[in-house]
């Protein structure tokens, strides 16, 4: 071998014996960015749309609650400190509307799980057509809320309402008009959030059940566990993690919503089904009071914070375990 050739592999060898590459230094890649970066540029992309859809209006919205902002006022726009939070702490309105809230996201979220959980079951089980089962069973999750909230509007409407054409047919009575009613209304709402949010929380446990062995079902079966005690040993401790995820998940999404409920009733009949998003969308866009409603999202966010940490604590103590 030449001397030309020795030397020409020496800094190979030197390289190779420091762990790196020839021409590139410890810690930097090839185009001089620091090696630590390439995961960032990698979620750059995906992360740009978060930070200006998301983070940038949530943090523009916390910094009006702490101001005057109205629709349609001359005079500049005021750093009013705490005051609109002060005045929300005595608004009876918004706490009733929290209220109905807080009824209407547990009563959806227990439903949609119990129902959920019990279509999931039979759709996992070897039935014949299953595929067509499950795609319609899917099908109101396909329906954008409006037009979801349009349908039922027809199906409660008093007149020419399917339902109350049915209890008429049946001789059950001369019907009602379930979305003016007091004590109707907010029934009739939830029964319409349960039949929109069912196929989420059906697919999510789908999905967890086809994770379940088959021969633990099949050896609990042999050693002579009835169907409840095979779901409870064996099908529960497997999906309980997707379970809790998807009814911590849904409750938040409840709790927020906005669209279907607005659709229906508006809020009414007499603030019946005003819901905290109602209540803060009509202050800011009805009454125009920007910085009161901002406050009111505050307390909302507020609030999903704490639930969400509460979630999560609960997820890390359960995977320590």
């Amino acid at each position: 071998m030449t001397e030309a050739a020795r030397s020409g592999d020496e800094p190979d060898r030197a390289s190779a014996k420091e762990g790196r590459l020839p021409g590139v230094r410890a810690g930097r890649s090839r185009g001089g960015r620091p090696a630590g970066l390439g995961p960032w540029f990698l979620v750059l992309p995906a992360l740009l749309p978060i930070l200006l859809l998301s983070a940038g209006p949530l943090l523009y919205g916390i910094g009006l609650a702490f101001t005057d902002s109205q629709s349609g006022r001359t005079e500049p726009t005021e750093w009013i400190g705490l005051l609109n939070f002060r005045d929300l702490r005595h608004d009876t309105l918004f706490w009733e509307s929290f209220r109905v809230g807080l009824v209407w996201a547990v009563g959806v979220t227990v439903p949609q799980f119990l129902l959920g959980l019990g279509l999931a079951l039979l759709l996992s089980q070897d039935l014949r057509m299953r595929w067509l089962a499950r795609t319609l069973a899917i099908v109101p999750w396909a329906m954008p809320e409006v037009v979801v909230g349009i349908m039922w509007r027809l199906v409660y409407h008093s007149d020419a309402g399917i339902l109350n054409e049915t209890l008429r047919d049946l001789h059950l009575g001369d019907g009602s008009d379930w979305l003016a009613g007091l004590s109707s209304a907010l029934p009739a709402v939830i029964v319409v959030g349960v039949w929109a949010g069912l196929p989420q929380v059906t697919v999510a446990l789908l999905a967890g059940l086809q994770n379940v062995p088959r021969e633990l079902r099949e050896a609990a079966a042999v050693d002579g566990a009835g169907a409840w005690r095979r779901f409870r040993t064996v099908t529960w401790p497997a999906i309980r993690p997707i379970a809790l995820a998807i009814s911590a998940l849904s409750f938040i999404w409840n709790l927020n919503s906005f669209a279907l409920v607005y659709v229906l009733t508006s809020g009414g009949p007499g603030g019946r089904t005003r819901l905290p998003m109602l209540f803060a969308y009509e202050e800011a866009f009805r009454y125009g009071q920007f910085g009161y409603a901002a406050a009111m999202g505050c307390v909302l966010v507020a609030v999903v914070s704490v639930l969400l940490a509460v979630y999560l604590v609960g997820r890390l103590k359960g995977a320590d375990q």
